[in-house]
């Protein structure tokens, strides 16, 4: 024996598509070459102003930060430190289980 029971349901539109963020990633090599989504960067200067235009965006891309096991702390940090002065928001570190032996 089936039952049934008539409901008035709302009708409602579908929430938009959530939108994947957009994501910029930056690799620190072993001998201290920057790559920006696996382009080099020549210079200090030109990470800068990617960093700018990043930070400037309406809405912010991620940053994924992948040092090489052999890059020097100081090369890292020195990305790290530019990214938070220009304002980038979104910053995170990629890879960190290399790092656990």
């Amino acid at each position: 024996q089936l039952h049934a029971v008539n409901l008035n349901m709302p009708v409602g539109n579908p929430p938009p598509p959530i939108e994947q963020p957009q994501v910029v990633t930056i690799d620190v090599d072993f001998d201290g070459t920057i790559f920006w989504n696996g382009e080099i960067v020549p210079d200090k200067a030109a990470l800068e102003a990617r960093l700018i235009d990043a930070a400037a965006r309406p809405v912010q891309p991620e940053v994924h930060l992948r040092p090489n096991k052999l890059a020097e702390y100081k090369d890292v940090a020195a990305v790290m430190a530019a990214a938070q002065r220009l304002g980038v928001t979104k910053l995170g570190l990629v890879g960190n289980e290399q790092f656990v032996r």
